[in-house]
């Protein structure tokens, strides 16, 4: 007998992909076929993905100031549910999953036009565009934080709080202890800004270790990520300072780089938040500005409310506060390694799992029969 086949559904970031990658590979444990549907976009992140086919469909995000480019997307969206149909027909999945951005919605309508149940998850503080939009035809709506702004009143679907899935080498990361710290050690400082960093970071942080006492500046060792065009003037400026850094565009060991670490300095997408929760270490969160759901800023706020971290928005993400920040910190030892357990103690680690067991619920109850 065939196994049963879960769709799901991702594209636009490695932040979508990434927590549907850790689902796939709960579910495959429980003998459960994958298969992914994605944008192109997307489809660059999607070489390892643990599924048996991976399905391109095109999408757009109709939002904007242009009515004619919000109709050409829109356009380009209904051709795409066209397109989705006959490969829901094929497929029968029991199930389709999608984990938000514009790439989900021609799957998920297509899904739902033939009768497959659906799911999203919503990994943000805040129910994205998207999710919304698909929220009124889910069976099941799973969140990363168990309070989500946004959720229409009065939806159908069932309400999961289930965590942020997140990749096997965050859980590896979580086995390593909050690293010994004083008021004389060593300090290691992580800075990062997404998956190909954030420009203010550089522009930012190396004035504030610049602004540092140089006693404080000579404990320091610091890993940033930087966009490619600047992690030379990046490196240049930590070396006229005396202080060890380590400069690239990206760390494949990111993980290990935040177990690794005293403090980070970073965005807070949903990704970055749920591996800080998971792994525990303390943060200083700069919230992506101009979003139109600010989901950055409610992400962050979930790690500021428990102590786990400082968030400042990038209107005031100047050297010299950043400067103070860091100073007062590292004058309290121990208020970094309260954050520090603060942090973890917000931790799912089992995220992946709960969503695969909610799923799976849901599966069941269709013709196509999964069995948890």
């Amino acid at each position: 007998m065939t196994a049963p086949l879960v769709l799901l559904s991702a594209g636009g970031t490695g932040g979508h992909l990434f927590p549907a990658e850790s689902l796939a590979n709960a579910l495959k444990a429980s003998g459960i076929r994958v298969v992914l549907v994605t944008d192109k976009r997307a489809n660059a992140y999607a070489g390892a993905f643990p599924a048996e086919e991976i399905i391109e469909i095109p999408s757009a995000t109709p939002s904007g100031r242009s009515l004619p480019q919000m109709a050409k997307a829109a356009l380009l969206l209904g051709k795409s549910i066209l397109k989705a149909i006959p490969v829901i027909r094929r497929l029968k999945p029991a199930v389709a999953v999608g984990f938000g951005g514009y790439p989900t919605v021609p799957p998920l309508l297509a899904a739902s036009f033939v009768g497959v149940p659906v799911a999203i998850h919503e990994a943000n503080g805040v129910l994205g565009r998207a999710n919304r939009l698909l929220s009124r035809r889910a069976s099941l709506i799973a969140t990363g934080f168990e309070a989500t702004k946004g959720v229409p009143a009065g939806d159908a679907g069932q309400r999961v709080h289930t965590g942020n899935p997140v990749r096997p080498a965050v859980l590896e990361a979580a086995k390593i202890a909050y690293p010994a710290l004083s008021k004389e050690s060593r300090v290691q400082l992580l800075v990062f800004g997404g998956s190909q960093g954030a420009r203010v970071m550089s522009d930012i942080v190396p004035l504030a270790i610049e602004k540092l006492p140089a006693e404080l500046r000579a404990r320091l060792s610091i890993c940033q990520q930087a966009r490619e065009e600047d992690c030379q003037r990046v490196r240049e400026t930590y070396r006229r300072l005396n202080v060890a850094c380590e400069v690239e565009p990206f760390f494949k060991d990111l993980p290990r780089r935040i177990a690794e670490a005293h403090l980070i300095i970073s965005r807070s997408g949903a990704s970055t938040v749920a591996e800080l929760s998971v792994i525990g270490r303390p943060s200083i969160l700069v919230p992506l500005p101009g979003s139109l759901d600010q989901d950055q800023a409610a992400n962050a706020k979930s790690l500021a409310d428990i102590g786990a971290a400082i968030v400042l928005p990038q209107v005031e993400f100047t050297p010299e506060r950043l400067a103070t920040e860091i100073q007062s910190l590292l004058a309290e030892p121990e208020r970094l390694t309260r954050a520090a357990a603060s942090a973890k103690s917000a931790g799912i680690s089992d995220a992946a799992e709960r969503l695969a067991e909610a799923v799976l619920k849901l599966a069941s109850t269709t013709q196509n029969g999964i069995k948890s």
